[in-house]
């Protein structure tokens, strides 16, 4: 009796490991779903000729930096690849990438003609999330890069930000500080992925809610190379400038008003936005939680446990 375990549907959303373990396997001399004849088993490693290997149109990385492909290429010239790269099989002599694309392309630099990989079976969804959470364990992203893998996984794999964080390995309060950064302007996104300014000034600068403030400060930055510390004290007289200027105009009593700061924080934190909080003399007042897209609310709806 054969004890070949027998497909597995619901892999998706259980992380990469799951995925690669749950998928379609073909026993030798058998054939896949494709009806294509397999000489060994998919989970096994196969030499498989790189210009039978089409790009994964689910990459999330848009930069490879030429110079590390060619360290890259040299080393697989002399070592080979120590790690397999993995495929989907499209049809009898074609694949398709689902992890792997420096090695790729180092191989086909280095002009070698096969390359060793595992045969995997993958939807396109699969093949998103595996690729997604694959480059963001294995590869040097930039920040922007995680950002958008992080959307990607929370608006088109449909998981849930705690999900999320399981997936990747990381907290929430870690991914909700990536997110967040998508709510950047653009100039300043792009000067995050282009490494102008680190991950710490641009966490600094998300705090100011006015956008051409939080270009003023990004330009200052450039312009005097400002260190994260600096860019932090900044942000913080400014908004101090900020309460001021509400306090003369609409007076408060003190206790009151550090109450609602600290509650206005914890706030901001819970949901990864800037939450505003306003009571007047009478106590009544409003909370303000800001999104920018509908995934942006779907995320807050989550985390309210609230449902459409």
């Amino acid at each position: 009796m054969s004890n070949k375990k027998p497909i597995k549907r619901n892999a998706l959303g259980r992380g990469l490991g799951a995925l690669l373990e749950d998928s379609n396997t073909t026993s030798a001399g058998g054939k896949d779903e494709l009806g294509v004849v397999a000489a060994l088993p998919a989970s096994s490693i196969n030499e498989i000729p790189v210009e039978e290997i089409e790009t994964n149109p689910f990459q999330p990385r848009t930069f490879f930096d030429q110079e590390a492909l060619r360290e890259l290429s040299e080393s697989i010239k002399v070592q080979g690849i120590i790690q397999p790269i993995t495929v989907r099989r499209l049809s009898k002599n074609k694949y398709q990438l689902i992890s792997g694309e420096r090695r790729l392309q180092a191989t086909k630099l280095a002009g070698l003609s096969t390359i060793t990989a595992y045969i995997r079976t993958a939807d396109d969804q699969q093949m998103l999330e595996m690729a997604l959470i694959e480059n963001i364990q294995r590869e040097n992203l930039n920040a922007i890069e995680i950002a958008l893998s992080y959307q990607r996984l929370l608006s088109e794999c449909n998981l849930k930000q705690e999900e999320l964080g399981d997936r990747v390995g990381k907290n929430r309060t870690t991914v909700n500080n990536y997110l967040r950064l998508l709510k950047l302007p653009p100039d300043i996104q792009a000067a995050l992925r282009d490494q102008k300014i680190s991950m710490g000034h641009a966490r600094a600068i998300i705090n100011i809610e006015n956008a051409d403030q939080q270009l003023a400060i990004f330009k200052k930055i450039v312009a005097e190379e400002l260190s994260v510390r600096k860019v932090e004290e900044l942000v913080r007289e400014l908004l101090n400038g900020s309460s001021k200027k509400e306090e003369k105009a609409t007076p408060v009593n003190k206790e009151k008003e550090v109450e609602l700061q600290q509650l206005q924080a914890k706030l901001s934190s819970h949901f990864g936005t800037k939450v505003f909080v306003k009571s007047d003399e009478k106590d009544k007042g409003e909370i303000k939680i800001p999104f920018v897209s509908v995934s942006d609310l779907n995320r807050i709806l989550d985390i309210l446990e609230v449902s459409l």
